[in-house]
């Protein structure tokens, strides 16, 4: 008898699949935006993406307007106003006194946990990526637990997942709810209480609602097998 060849891809799950494309857009999104986010911002194409994945997913999540009306340079001052730069007032010119603060939204899980250090959240975190031969980028090292490399995470253990099993969705429920779910709720509420975060605001409602989302439906699958 003669047998037909099985296409490799007929064994992806393609809603884990999209599901790490939308981590991976998120991640981008978090980032400092180059020129190329922000033209698929500026035409629509980048929410009209991220569109076309959650279509392919199970979630009911809508995905708010992710467009801007912002030039290269406007988009690039608001991100450094909302995520990186600090406010600094001076409380006593006579002798010098400075009152300074961290930025308005902070993208690090560690200042959303008030009762772990920052120790411990970094450990944890570092431990989670060296299990699966992960390693921080040395050109451009950061903290373990900044958003975009959480993000990142997620996303590589939903498309493997998508590639190999079950086994990455347990792991990812598990990062979920020890760290992914305390970031992107931190996160969301302070871009919430943020005035004038134009993209930026979507994005944070992006993040929260798909997190929680993702989290919920894996929590169903696997506790109901």
């Amino acid at each position: 008898m003669a047998t037909t060849p099985t296409d490799p891809m007929d064994d992806i799950d393609e809603d884990a699949a999209a599901r790490g494309a939308v981590y991976a857009t998120l991640a981008k999104a978090f980032e400092y935006p180059e020129e190329s986010f922000h033209g698929a911002a500026a035409d629509g194409t980048l929410e009209a993406d991220l569109r076309a994945c959650f279509d392919r997913t199970s979630l009911d999540v809508s995905v708010p307007s992710l467009t801007t009306d912002d030039d290269y340079e406007t988009l690039a001052a608001r991100y450094n106003d909302i995520f990186e730069l600090g406010y600094s007032e001076y409380t006593d010119r006579t002798d010098g006194s400075l009152e300074s603060e961290g930025p308005p939204v902070p993208l690090y899980e560690s200042k959303y946990r008030p009762d772990h250090s920052w120790n411990d959240v970094n450990l944890d975190l570092s431990r989670a990526y060296s299990h699966y031969g992960l390693e921080i980028d040395q050109e451009e090292r950061d903290n373990h637990d900044a958003l975009t490399y959480e993000l990142e995470f997620a996303g590589y253990l939903a498309r493997r997942e998508a590639a190999v099993g079950e086994d990455a969705a347990i792991a990812r429920l598990d990062f979920h709810d020890r760290h992914l779910g305390h970031a992107a709720a931190g996160v969301a509420d302070r871009l919430a209480d943020e005035p004038g975060t134009d993209i930026y605001g979507g994005f944070g409602e992006l993040l929260e609602a798909f997190v929680r989302a993702d989290r919920n439906d894996l929590a169903t699958r696997l506790e109901d097998q």
